[in-house]
């Protein structure tokens, strides 16, 4: 037994929200107040001083890719401002590798360097030894060069896959940018990570989660991630509270098995079933009513219609699992939401549980589709921090509509459950970024301008925390023993010399935790 004292304790439990003390017992809370409790307890727990710090309960990213983040930190970080610099971080990874390894990279977004895409010849300059491969921010777009092409067997005849496109040059040769499901012709040729290598790069890259104040994860990678996160269970090194989704591919599996939501324990569990509706609005590719701006042929990809999403929704939902779907377009939203409202109908009629179903991202809404996703009692999982990095491409290529976009205010006082994530690595997974972004609706160079963008979407620092933790354990179905501290709660919390509900926004660019607990025990200390 430990007794933390000397703390400023937000407890986010609305019957004791500030306490000074925290008892903890094993893996969970004991007890919490004031002074009074040394007395209480002080004879059989050790004593620990807070120095008056401040502590909180253990964030949760509740839309992450852990191994694609993972294996991403060994990759080149291509995330610039011009196309330039990105081709000659590109060069100088080349100068240290091999001719004919790979060159793996991940972050760049054509919208940062004017909207001009990249081509292959670019990066045959950069590295003419090697073949390259660098996936787009968004992760829905990937660039090529000659060598990569060649090898995945990408010529001018190749046929666009099913709900994917192969940009071609005037001529009908491929430029090197793929979109969506296109992708897959290059990953079918990529070097794949061993569970090993996956399992490896993830224990690496978990201290990094507890310095910014992570102690749990919503994953959405696939077969490989849930194999290694397994391996990672049965050695004790998975020392992090995930939730593990079930892959768009697995759904008849998972089915034959009656895999249910919340199946495993409380460090690796079951979430939920995982699908895309449509793309992303980097390459443009989510599924709209009306067209891009300055693009009249384009309304996105839809990947599927309401009535497959529900076969698959009612699939899932006799074995007790519940649905998780990328939705970024206003009409991808509204094609989920239909779905989801006969699915609810179809819970009823067959005495089914109604399940803590989500739309991942939200990202726009049509107007008449505001209140629905609070009235079917869907879970909107958002991404804070998408808001301000794609603020200025959302404005060019969806104009006034986007004044309902990366709207969590809206939805916030509609009634739906928000529950807040990073989707890194296409963002930082630090939820410190989130949060800032939540509650300012600015970049951190201060753009657009103090009053943020919509700034009417803006949060209170309570509300947006709140997704990070009790929103996300709602979502995880664990708001009985996550996201709070209290009584019978894990003891999952982190310790800050500032105090992201009082300090100025700004502040929470450079935050980091002074410590981290996972279960009772300290994780991380700075």
């Amino acid at each position: 037994m430990k007794i933390l004292f000397n703390a400023h304790i937000h407890t986010l439990d609305q019957i004791r929200p500030y306490a000074s003390v925290l008892v903890i017992d094993r893996e969970r809370i004991a007890a919490i107040g004031g002074e009074e409790l040394i007395a209480s307890f002080g004879a059989r727990a050790s004593r620990e001083d807070m120095g008056g710090r401040v502590i909180l309960p253990g964030l949760t990213d509740a839309h992450i890719h852990l191994m694609n983040y993972a294996l991403s930190l060994q990759k080149v970080n291509v995330e610039t401002s011009t196309k330039q610099e990105c081709l000659r971080r590109v060069a100088e990874r080349a100068q240290a590798t091999p001719p004919g390894a790979w060159i793996l990279g991940h972050g760049w977004q054509q919208n940062d360097w004017g909207g001009e895409f990249g081509i292959a010849s670019d990066l045959d300059q950069a590295a003419p030894h090697n073949p390259v491969y660098l996936t787009a921010k968004s992760l829905h777009a990937g660039w090529a060069n000659s060598a990569t092409l060649k090898l995945a067997g990408i010529t001018v005849n190749t046929p666009d896959p099913e709900n994917g496109k192969i940009l071609r040059n005037a001529g009908g040769q491929p430029t090197g940018i793929l979109l969506e499901s296109a992708m897959g012709l290059i990953e079918s040729a990529l070097p794949q990570p061993s569970v090993a290598e996956a399992a490896d790069a993830i224990r690496a890259a978990i201290p990094t989660l507890y310095r910014i104040g992570l102690t749990g994860a919503h994953d959405f990678d696939y077969r490989t991630a849930f194999m290694a996160l397994q391996l990672l269970r049965e050695s004790g090194d998975l020392r992090l509270r995930v939730i593990k989704s079930v892959p768009p591919d697995l759904l008849e599996h998972a089915h034959a098995l009656g895999l249910r939501s919340g199946f495993g324990d409380d460090i690796l569990r079951i979430g939920s079933y995982k699908n895309f509706m449509d793309g992303a609005l980097g390459p443009r590719t989510a599924a709209m009513f009306q067209p891009y701006l300055n693009d009249p042929e384009n309304r996105g990809i839809l990947n599927l219609d309401g009535e497959e999403l529900l076969e698959m929704g009612r699939k899932a939902a006799d074995s007790g699992l519940s649905m998780a779907v990328h939705a970024i377009g206003d009409r991808a939203v509204h094609e989920v939401l239909n779905a989801y409202e006969q699915l609810r109908a179809y819970e009823r009629q067959h005495g089914l549980p109604r399940l803590r179903h989500r739309i991942e991202h939200v990202q726009i809404i049509h107007p008449d589709d505001v209140g629905r996703l609070a009235e079917l009692g869907v879970i909107a999982s958002m991404q804070p921090v998408h808001a301000v990095s794609d603020m200025l491409a959302a404005d060019r290529f969806w104009g006034d509509r986007a004044r309902l976009a990366y709207a969590p205010r809206t939805q916030l006082e509609a009634g739906a459950p928000l529950a807040f994530g990073s989707d890194a690595p296409v963002e930082s997974p630090n939820p410190f970024l989130g949060l800032h972004a939540a509650v300012t609706r600015r970049r951190a160079d201060g753009s657009p301008g103090p009053e943020g963008w919509y700034p009417e979407q803006r949060l209170s620092m309570a509300e947006a925390l709140a997704g990070f933790t009790t929103g996300a354990a709602y979502a995880a179905g664990m708001e009985d023993r996550l996201g709070r501290l209290s009584p019978g709660y894990y003891a999952d919390l982190i310790v800050l010399e500032e105090d992201p509900l009082t300090c100025p926004p700004d502040v929470l660019l450079t935050m980091q935790t002074f410590a981290t607990m996972l279960g009772g025990e300290w994780v991380w200390q700075s």
